[in-house]
């Protein structure tokens, strides 16, 4: 298995793809952008604009919270960078270079999101399909519950049982749908 790309290659490789992108569209390259793209590459979680922002802002002061909501979603386009929200939560975003496949544990209390790659989860998944003549394209799997942290903090209201506060976004959704659509 290869060894994943190191930040300075990820960085190397977004700015050419950046630069292509811009150059593609007509659109000029700016200072703000680049500064947007390193601080953003050199995040080791998903992070929301204003996160971002916030840690741009002490040595970018005339960088605008609207700058850098533009420059991720230019990213995004360009296949820098991946939107993610979970559980109904605000856009975070995650590099879309130099990044496999992979899943997300999301603790419902603290927020924390964790990556995990399981082959046998993949396989599962491509035989499911397969099986009832469906090819995937591309998929997305969230696992919602209590990190070890929470679950052990006797302080935490939740992590004493189920209760999170929370609804369940997905109750009720789609399946009464597609059921009543089969009828």
């Amino acid at each position: 298995m290869p060894e994943p790309p190191s930040r300075f290659d990820r960085l190397r490789e977004a700015k050419a793809r950046l630069r292509a992108y811009l150059r593609d569209r007509g659109l000029r390259a700016s200072r703000q952008r680049e500064a947007v793209l390193e601080a953003f590459l050199a995040e080791d979680a998903h992070v929301s604009v204003d996160e971002l922002y916030d840690r741009l802002r002490p040595t970018h002061p005339n960088l605008s919270p609207s700058t850098v909501y533009r420059s991720m979603a230019l990213f995004v386009n360009a296949g820098i960078a991946k939107e993610r929200r979970f559980h109904g939560e605000r856009v975070r975003y995650e590099p879309g270079i130099g990044v496999d496949h992979h899943d997300h544990l999301v603790c419902l209390d603290c927020g924390r999101i964790e990556e995990f790659e399981d082959p046998t989860i993949e396989r599962l998944q491509q035989e499911i399909a397969r099986s009832r003549g469906f090819v995937v394209r591309f998929h997305r799997l969230e696992l919602y519950g209590l990190c070890g942290r929470c679950r052990a903090d006797p302080k935490k209201k939740s992590s004493q049982g189920v209760d999170t506060d929370l609804p369940d976004p997905y109750k009720g959704h789609r399946n009464a749908d597609i059921n009543r659509r089969r009828r």
